[in-house]
């Protein structure tokens, strides 16, 4: 079976949009495109470059397959990662059924995306890595088909624009599997799965009188 694993630049409120610059997505009047550029650093680069380097497929909306197509086939060619997204598999989840990338070793995933995934999944093959696609990675976080999350977190709040999780993501619980933070403060975490939700209490075992007038005021 085939993880699926997300790579995700994120401010501290959790704003995805447009990281790479001012054109890369303007829409819903965004207009802090770029702002992953000024504070990227070497050790981002070498996580980066770590992700990289396990065999992986990519897995993209397509908004960001657009966009990576219009960029990286063009990359200079000593440029490492340009060559490798051309050589590996790029599935996109698109709801447009007369699309036909142009892009070499691409392929689009079909009218129901998520079960198309759910059989990439489940099947041989490397890894699937997923780039940017908000909209993409909400469908998958809502299904629960997301394995690992290399999450960037840069010291910045962007306020307005397309976030990582949306309010119908599937519960469960992470385990924190690596941590680091950059020069420039940019926060590296890694987690993965670690099952259901746990909860407990602090409450008293017997609630006071407050408490429960406290309870029966609740809206």
């Amino acid at each position: 079976m085939r993880k699926i694993i997300v790579g995700a630049f994120t401010s501290l409120d959790g704003v995805m949009q447009a990281p790479g610059g001012p054109e890369e997505d303007p829409t819903g009047g965004f207009r802090f495109g770029g702002w992953v550029a000024p504070i990227f650093d070497e050790k981002v680069g070498a996580a980066i470059g770590e992700l990289f380097s396990k065999p992986f497929d990519l897995l993209l909306g397509r908004k960001t397959y657009d966009i990576f197509a219009a960029h990286w086939p063009y990359a200079a060619k000593d440029d490492p990662i340009g060559p490798l997204f051309d050589r590996i598999k790029k599935y996109v989840a698109t709801r447009n059924v007369a699309f036909r990338p142009t892009w070499q070793n691409s392929h689009v995933l079909g009218v129901d995306a998520i079960a198309a995934v759910k059989t990439l999944k489940a099947g041989d093959g490397p890894d699937l890595l997923t780039q940017g696609s908000t909209d993409f990675l909400k469908a998958l976080f809502e299904h629960d088909l997301v394995d690992e999350i290399n999450l960037f977190v840069f010291p910045m709040i962007l306020g307005k624009g397309k976030r990582l999780f949306g309010e119908a993501s599937f519960p469960r619980a992470l385990t924190l599997a690596g941590s680091q933070v950059s020069d420039t403060g940019i926060v590296l975490s890694k987690y993965v799965r670690a099952g259901e939700i746990v909860t407990g209490s602090f409450e008293f075992d017997t609630p006071t009188e407050a408490e429960l007038e406290r309870r029966r005021n609740l809206t």
